[in-house]
């Protein structure tokens, strides 16, 4: 035999043994967790002791009733911006979407917190009103008490929009013109070719953006919780996490929650996912047909998207000015300044633990999701082994499966083995989880990554006598390296400020993570709330950094990831 088969057989059984070990990952870590929240939550006397209680009846007919007015939300803002941009260009555009798409780096769970300090008895909009002598002082309305959902629902949808923005221009920015040039040339006005060509065929991407949404504000627990809007299924699973032991309950109400959010996914696949033939271009797509705007029209369109993105980023922008506030009672703005709250935020005994936590697990995770990433994303492209399609699936599953379902899987996996014990140590499934959650935004880099690299070069290697290994360590890898390391802080900033793995797998105070301790802050008396704003400022500043520098390192827009 020679010695470039002996490298070859090496190689293969390197890849293969690769595939195996993510085969086995993937079959303890996504499978097993998803069987062992059936297996804990599917018994008809929890679903009916469910079914028959007021309470928990209410909890889910609330979580799809924020669902649906959520989605309702997000399409209302999408559509119309998603169809101006998409048919309009004028100067400033980018800087423009740029700031409309700002909500993907600033968390809800973060922006709640200013919630309270905006639309509270005593807060911002209400002493503005007693400024303008529209209400009597201290007779505001109380929004927090008597539009506490609608405020949940605007909230999810101010976070949540941009995923429909995105799949809307990229819907619109495929469509044969033609089609809407021939409605125009038979007499249709903008609108009627609006409505009866554009709309219809950008319907897949729109319900399709839509069921992630509608399920994503299903199962979203950070928000309402932080709201104190109790009475609705994910808060409800959450306060019965000390109750496990004895009641299976919460389980039950998680595979409820699996079920009715599988059931949208798959309905939502079978009615959209083949209808996409029309969107096809034939005649230059709708990016060289877009009207160029100048003057007065292009300051009005700026309009409602600087106009969203200022009441988008408000929540967060409170949250800002509460770290730094002395003095806010009664007044639209703060009376007095301190950075008390700062420099505490950086000393506070349980902030410093939380920090290095955070950065522990968000590392961890992130070596692992290059590492699988890698793997599968190289297989998928390059490699395609048999059975290939089988791994690429699994690696896209977590975006199916909303992370609450996940995590109490973990519980359960830490039930039967004692070394992943939440109540001992919930590092390693916390580390876990975040990789899980975050895995499909590596493969799509990485592939995409694969996807621009010219397989000539790798090609010449080999002829060169390069083993596989050799290839993919000296001309593959680096080739993409700006696409993993987009990958990488993309994984590595979403982790540090990941909600529903970190309020559930995080039960032993060393351990917690940011978000936990953000939790625990918020509840403390005297400056605890100043203080959680004032360290949610420090980690929104991080996000930002970060994924400023992910769009460094991928040469473009992360958020272009979610084009493809």
């Amino acid at each position: 035999m020679t010695m470039p088969r002996q490298r070859l057989r090496t190689a293969t059984v390197l890849g293969y043994g690769g595939l195996a070990l993510v085969a086995l990952f993937f079959a303890c870590f996504v499978i097993a967790p998803l069987v062992v929240v059936l297996g804990a939550g599917c018994h008809w006397f929890y679903w009916r002791e469910i079914l028959s209680d007021p309470i928990y009846r209410q909890g889910l007919l609330n979580a799809g009733a924020i669902a649906l007015t959520t989605t309702v939300l997000c399409m209302a803002i999408s559509l119309p911006l998603a169809w101006l941009s998409s048919h309009y260009t004028f100067r400033g555009k980018g800087l423009a979407e740029a700031l409309l798409l700002t909500p993907l780096v600033l968390p809800p769970f973060v922006g709640a917190l200013g919630v309270y300090q905006l639309l509270g008895q005593f807060g911002i909009v209400n002493s503005i009103l007693e400024e303008l002598h529209l209400v009597a002082a201290g007779h505001g309305p109380d929004w927090m008490g008597h539009y506490r959902f609608l405020i949940v629902c605007v909230v999810e949808a101010l976070g949540l929009y941009p995923i429909l923005y995105l799949l809307l221009t990229a819907a619109f920015g495929r469509m044969d013109n033609a089609l809407l040039e021939a409605a125009r040339s038979l007499g249709a006005s903008p609108w009627t070719a609006f409505r009866r060509v554009a709309l219809p065929l950008a319907r897949p991407a729109l319900f399709g953006g839509g069921i992630v949404i509608f399920v994503w504000s299903f199962t979203e627990l950070g928000t309402p919780l932080m709201l104190g809007y109790n009475r609705v299924t994910p808060v409800q699973v959450w306060m019965g996490l000390n109750e496990l032991s004895t009641n299976y309950l919460p389980y039950a109400l998680v595979v409820i929650m699996l079920v009715i959010s599988s059931a949208c996914y798959l309905v939502a696949r079978w009615l959209f996912a083949r209808r996409y033939d029309a969107l096809t271009e034939k005649g230059g797509g709708s990016a060289q047909l877009s009207r160029p705007l100048h003057g007065w029209p292009a300051v009005v369109i700026w309009l409602p998207f600087v106009g969203l993105a200022v009441v988008a980023m408000l929540p967060h922008l409170v949250v800002m000015l509460v770290g730094v506030a002395k003095d806010w009672y009664r007044t639209a703005l703060p009376s007095s300044w301190t950075m008390g709250h700062v420099t505490e935020a950086l000393s506070h005994p349980q902030v410093v633990p939380g920090i290095i936590n955070s950065v522990t697990y968000s590392l961890s995770a992130t070596v692992l999701c290059l590492v699988i990433g890698t793997v599968i994303a190289w297989s998928s492209v390059r490699w395609k082994p048999p059975g290939w399609q089988v791994l690429d699936v699994a690696a896209m599953l977590p975006l199916a499966v909303p992370g609450i379902i996940f995590a109490f899987g973990y519980l359960g996996i830490g039930h039967f083995v004692h070394a992943l014990d939440v109540t001992k140590n919930p590092a390693p499934l916390l580390i876990i989880a975040y990789a899980v959650r975050r895995l499909p935004l590596v493969v799509r880099a990485t592939a995409a990554g694969l996807t621009q690299s010219p397989v000539a070069l790798e090609e010449a290697a080999a002829s060169l006598g390069a083993g596989r290994l050799r290839t993919l360590r000296r001309i593959t890898l680096p080739l993409i390296a700006a696409s993993l390391g987009a990958g990488a802080l993309l994984v590595f900033s979403a982790s540090m400020l990941e909600v529903s793995d970190s309020l559930v797998l995080a039960q032993s105070r060393d351990a917690w993570p940011i978000t936990r301790v953000i939790y625990d802050l918020v509840a403390a008396l005297g400056s605890g709330p100043a203080v959680a704003c004032a360290f949610a400022s420090w980690a929104m500043l991080f996000l930002i950094s970060a994924l400023a520098a992910a769009g460094i390192f991928l040469g473009r827009s992360p958020s272009s990831l979610f084009r493809e």
